[in-house]
């Protein structure tokens, strides 16, 4: 039964690497071959099925697909405003290296989208904006993938580690802390990594040594203490702004200038005024404030928008709940009003910004069908047991070595749902009850409970959801089997690396 209930996963896996299927064909098949096994085998009804799906597509379409929408709308307007060459000019004026560029944007711009939105925005906007100056597109949305393994648990505000605490009766500070201290060893390789990925090979690190250190420890430093005193919320936000702070600095102290990797000069060298500056980076700008002012941290207008909501319970079956809609509290709603007061400041009319939305979403229209097919697929094997059966398969199998797969057990959810909150919430439980089976105690507990979250950052690598926003925004079809089979490359020693910091850690907690 194992395999079968594994059989959509490794259908995929053979659809995307191996027949090189297009990935919404392969993800409708998915989702079919999912629903035919849980009502076939699993005794789910199909009626169930039927309210599985549409659960599924309730949570694509809002708040995920609503998001990924809004931030390639938010790029794309700004590449039609033009205000998109004023952000390339002032990210190019830090250094004409590639690296350095991929790092900047890729690495530390790309964890503050993380941090502040989620649901795509980290992979999505930096890897257009690397496309935009130059960066060859699938190089872009590679270092993207990388660079978003690392901030995932804490995207979107801490999301992911908030609802890992609530499932688990866990402190979400702890889990913050803990979830830091396992990543730290991949928050520091993860700009090392990157700019290998950028040359091509070890020579790419000849005078990039002092930039990725500061890359590194910029980002890593912040995180953990504001992940230690404050949780989760902010520590990515933090440890981003303290990365690109580092790049900035360390590119002007110790500048590079190896023509190997020189971009293309901008035509037009007047520098920018500070008008035109925030001109260019208002829809941005905005982002960050309307995310930090409807954030839990501002309790006075959170707590008003968090009521604006419709619950629906659309799945009635065993271990369903009501589905809630938050209409204004909502990243995407969020991003869409930044883009829209950003684009018209820019000089942009609302039909201009109207045609700019269509055009978007008529080219989206593929990922949307793979996203919406990977959600429902997700829920359809959820709520049948599948995934369930998985997760205890493993458990069973490895009995007090559990530890070193727990990271593992967190990246199939991920890699199912593309969501760390997903993840948190399909095995967030059955890691602590794995973890009291093998008598660990309280604290050991915790820190396996965090390594689901941490696992699920490496999932966020080889996600199906991950790599079709990707494509979408590198705009480069069929890319799919080539970035899957570059991610997993990642994944793997990522997540034996993850196994051994969480097997070997447990006991210095515990």
């Amino acid at each position: 039964m194992f395999l079968i209930a594994l059989s959509p996963i490794l259908w995929l896996a053979v659809a995307l690497c191996v027949l090189h299927m297009q990935p919404h064909k392969a993800c409708l098949l998915a989702l079919l071959l999912s629903a035919v096994v849980g009502i076939g085998l699993y005794d789910m009804t199909t009626i169930h099925a039927f309210q599985a799906f549409l659960e599924g597509v309730a949570l694509a379409c809002w708040p995920i697909l609503l998001v990924i929408i809004a931030a390639i709308f938010t790029y794309n307007l700004s590449e039609y405003t033009k205000g998109m060459e004023g952000i390339k000019k002032m990210l190019t004026s830090v250094s004409n290296d590639r690296r350095v560029l991929i790092l900047l944007i890729g690495w530390g711009f790309g964890g503050f989208m993380e941090g502040m939105a989620g649901f795509g925005t980290a992979i999505a906007i930096p890897a257009s904006m690397l496309v935009g100056i130059g960066v060859n597109p699938i190089l872009a949305a590679s270092v993207c993938l990388v660079a978003n393994s690392v901030p995932t648990a804490y995207g979107s505000i801490g999301i992911p580690l908030v609802t890992l605490g609530n499932v688990t009766g866990t402190d979400a500070t702890t889990l913050a802390t803990y979830t830091c201290l396992q990543l730290a060893p991949l928050s520091f390789l993860c700009p090392f990594i990157m700019t290998l990925v950028a040359g091509g090979s070890f020579k790419a690190l000849k005078g990039m040594t002092t930039i990725c250190l500061g890359a590194a420890l910029g980002f890593l430093i912040p995180e953990l203490a504001v992940a230690l005193t404050m949780g989760p919320e902010l520590a990515v936000v933090a440890g981003s702004i303290g990365s690109m702070a580092a790049i900035v600095a360390c590119a002007k102290m110790f500048p590079v200038n190896d023509p190997a990797y020189a971009m293309p000069a901008h035509e037009d060298e007047a520098p920018l005024t500070t008008g035109d500056a925030i001109k260019a980076w208002l829809p941005f700008i905005l982002i960050f404030v309307f995310l930090l002012a409807t954030s839990k941290l501002i309790p006075a207008i959170h707590d008003p928008l968090n009521l604006i909501k419709s619950s629906v319970l659309i799945y009635d079956g065993e271990g369903g709940t009501p589905y809630t809609f938050t209409w204004v509290a909502t990243p995407g709603v969020l991003i869409f009003l930044a883009a829209f007061i950003g684009g018209s400041k820019q000089g942009a009319s609302f039909g201009e910004m109207l045609n700019v939305l269509k055009t978007t979403v008529v080219n989206l229209r593929f990922t949307i069908v793979t996203i919406i097919s990977v959600i429902a697929t997700a829920k359809v094997m959820g709520y049948a047991g599948m995934t369930h059966e998985i997760a205890e398969a493993a458990v069973a199998a490895t009995g007090t070595a559990y530890p070193c797969i727990a990271a593992f057990i967190g990246s199939i959810g991920t890699f199912i749902t593309g969501s760390a909150t997903s993840s948190c919430v399909l095995f967030g439980k059955l890691q602590t009850e794995a973890a009291m089976a093998i008598g660990a105690t309280p604290a050991a507990q915790a820190w396996i409970a965090a390594a689901n979250a941490t696992g699920a950052c490496a999932g966020k690598m080889i996600s199906i959801q991950s790599i079709a926003i990707a494509v979408a925004a590198i705009q480069v079809q069929g890319a799919d089997g080539k970035l899957l089979a570059f991610a997993a490359k990642v994944y793997a020693p990522f997540i034996i690396i993850m196994g051994l910091i969480v097997y070997f850690g447990q006991t210095l907690v515990g």
